[in-house]
């Protein structure tokens, strides 16, 4: 297993608790990929604007990640980093900041994620701008598509690469873009772009919301990739956070087995998730991996893993053992 500097350094000092419980779940990762298996990647929470990006572009390229479920924030916000970083204004003492110093960066046109303010005009007017002439062309063509092919299309066309603010190596999507890796987003609606489809929806530039394919069809569409996949390696399940991104797919295996009356459905083959959240037993998207056996999810000898902790540290400390950093 190769093992770099930063993978020695997590590999001596993480001998224990939420740091032992780290290393075993990426060197079951690793173990997973060696043997053929896929990955599914679940990121809810604002992972993109963290910027993960900085070592999940990485995984992407190099076959780590086969598949990645998430909210439509991760999915834009990767994209608006991609195109307006130096725009963006970061507030390391914002927990300070009063409901005025709130109406002060709204007045800016700054939206806050923690630390970080994304800029509207420079990220998402910019998006939009590109976009409402993908969205018109398929609303006259009478074309659908998924939330994510847009973008697909209009990096994959070169459309932003004069905006470029960021290296695009670092960009999650653009690799997932150039790989044609499967996306799957559901409740992309509540995103911001979501929310500036539906209103140009309601003025009326786009006369036909069905341009946009709907959840549902994402949901098939992920039943057809895991029926495609599974014959050819175990697939495994990355969680980071909890909510919709990882409560979507994770479904499909008991949908297809106890909806569909599929026989011989493969169950997930590895599951990790990284969560600071405390664990409510009444609470799905916090249930414990072995709650997951009674919904047909996981089996009791699928390795099962959950980090507690912040996953913005976590995460790309997994990724740098996955890729022997």
């Amino acid at each position: 297993m190769a093992s770099g500097p930063v993978s020695s350094y997590i590999r001596h000092n993480f001998r224990h608790f939420n740091a032992a419980a780290l290393v075993d779940a990426a060197d079951a990762f690793t173990a997973h990929i060696d043997k053929g298996g896929r990955m599914l990647l679940a990121m809810g929470g604002a992972m993109s604007t963290a910027e993960l990006g900085l070592t999940l572009a990485e995984m992407i390229r190099r076959d780590k990640i086969h598949a990645i479920s998430c909210t439509g924030a991760n999915l834009e916000e990767d994209v608006f980093n991609l195109v307006a970083h130096e725009h963006y204004v970061r507030v390391p003492q914002y927990r300070d900041l009063t409901p005025e110093d709130e109406e002060e960066l709204l007045a800016r046109h700054l939206n806050r994620v923690t630390d970080t303010c994304i800029p509207e005009e420079e990220a998402m007017r910019r998006l939009e701008g590109i976009l409402i002439d993908h969205w018109r062309k398929a609303d006259a063509a009478g074309h659908r598509r998924f939330p994510h092919e847009y973008i697909y299309d209009a990096l994959l066309a070169g459309e932003l690469e004069p905006v470029y603010q960021v290296d695009p190596k670092d960009s999650w999507v653009l690799a997932a873009a150039e790989k044609q890796l499967p996306i799957f987003v559901p409740g992309w609606e509540d995103s911001t772009l979501g929310n500036v489809f539906a209103a140009h929806c309601l003025k009326g530039d786009i006369s036909n919301a069905g341009v946009i394919r709907s959840g549902i069809e994402y949901m098939m569409e992920l039943a057809g990739w895991y029926q495609q996949t599974a014959p050819s390696g175990s697939i495994g399940f990355f969680q980071i956070g909890g909510g919709i991104a990882g409560d979507f797919p994770i479904c499909v295996v008991p949908m297809l087995e106890q909806d569909m009356k599929e026989s011989d459905v493969p169950r997930w083959g590895y599951f990790c998730q990284i969560s600071d959240s405390t664990t409510s037993y009444g609470s799905y998207s916090g249930a414990v991996p072995n709650e997951k056996i009674t919904w047909g999810k996981l089996t009791a000898d699928t390795p099962k893993y959950v980090i507690e902790s912040d996953a913005t540290i976590v995460a790309p400390l997994v990724f740098a053992i996955v890729l022997g950093h």
